[in-house]
């Protein structure tokens, strides 16, 4: 018997390398400046990495949320998630359908103008625009050696755009023919490939590390060409400086869906304007198809119980345009927006981050609520 329950106890695998799985249920509210106040519901199953010291969140996940704001907006979301349970590879699959009731539209272009007193006296929908999407995007990604990545994915996208009532930006472009209204709604089907060398320390909260992407994607009836770069440093035991300069350019004839976006290796984002691109700006501010983007955050742990939970202080700068149609994306100090602010984050374990702060630019400023570094 002895030998028996040795030879189990030697023929099983440590702790640490055991997959097992977890899940949450819980509802939460949120706001953004955009939609006002959001209810949701989120579910997620995951398998956790255990006492592994690894940069992934975990092992895999299989998340749904379901959320509505008081503006009409909403979002359904399935995301299943696979970073590390096949070593060397990464998977990810995620359906989304989604309304932005109150999306940014201020027109096509890096000069386009903002005036208050036109919301006051034409409504208070004329630099907004309604978005509906139906989305199902495939990314896997495999290691070749050390910390560089090969990126392979797709998406299938339908994406609709709806003047809301009264006069606006919106109805006024698609009136005058700059917005096509042959492609509203818009079908797309895009192929993406690209290098990705991460060697990041943690991926929700890095301390020290470099993120690099290249990406190439082809869609209907335009291209996408993606350079992105985020550096994280500590000088300090409580400090990381970061660092985040990225550009992109499209070729072909690119709608405004594919126009109002930026790629990614994880999710794309609305730019230029947002928390992703540009706080202090409303999302959705400046439109084009090539576009520049960079930030510096310093990031201070005035808090910290170990990795249990940390406390930060955040100051940020961030700079960004857009570029029109034949023009040559560059790297260049003119034209740029500007913006700046402060951010408060808390983090609590390894895989949970809640940062709630303000961003100022040349055009007022816009409270900032989410759960994840801008970068």
């Amino acid at each position: 018997m002895a030998l028996a329950l040795a030879a189990a106890a030697a023929a099983a695998p440590p702790l640490a390398a055991q997959r097992f799985w977890r899940h949450n249920l819980y509802p939460y509210i949120a706001y953004s400046t955009a939609d006002g106040l959001w209810g949701a519901f989120h579910y997620v199953r995951y398998s956790p990495l255990g006492f592994i010291e690894r940069r992934e969140r975990n092992r895999a996940s299989l998340s749904f949320d379901a959320a509505a704001s008081v503006s009409g907006s909403y979002a359904l979301v399935a995301d299943a998630q696979a970073p590390a349970w096949w070593e060397g590879w990464r998977a990810s699959v995620t359906l989304t359908a989604a309304r932005d009731n109150r999306l940014g539209y201020y027109g096509l272009g890096n000069e386009t103008r903002y005036s208050p007193d036109s919301v006051d006296l034409v409504g208070v929908y004329f630099y907004r625009v309604s978005r509906t999407r139906l989305t199902a995007r495939v990314t896997v990604q495999r290691r070749l050696i050390g910390p560089l990545r090969v990126l392979v994915g797709g998406t299938v996208a339908r994406t609709d755009f709806r003047a809301l009532p009264g006069a606006s930006v919106f109805r006024t472009d698609l009136n005058a023919g700059t917005v096509d209204p042959a492609t509203l709604p818009f079908d797309d089907h895009v192929l993406r490939v690209g290098v990705v060398v991460d060697t990041r320390d943690n991926e929700v909260d890095p301390q020290r590390g470099v993120l690099l992407e290249t990406l190439f994607a082809s869609g209907r009836g335009y291209t996408r060409t993606t350079a992105d770069a985020r550096v994280q440093v500590r000088p300090a035991r409580r400090l990381v400086l970061a660092g985040r300069l990225a550009a992109e350019g499209m070729g072909g004839t690119p709608p405004l869906a594919a126009q109002q976006e930026m790629e990614s290796s994880e999710q794309p984002f609305v730019a230029v304007g947002g928390f992703r691109s540009l706080r202090g700006f409303y999302d959705g501010r400046y439109t084009g198809p090539g576009k520049l983007i960079g930030g510096l955050e310093a990031r201070y742990a005035v808090k910290a119980v170990g990795d249990a939970m940390q406390l930060k202080v955040v100051a940020f700068y961030d700079a960004g345009r857009v570029f029109g149609p034949g023009e040559k994306v560059r790297l260049t100090t003119l034209g740029l927006h500007e913006g700046g602010g402060g951010e408060v984050a808390l983090r609590l374990l390894r895989n949970s981050l809640l940062v709630i702060g303000y961003g100022h630019g040349s055009e007022g400023g816009q409270v900032l609520f989410t759960t994840s570094w801008s970068y």
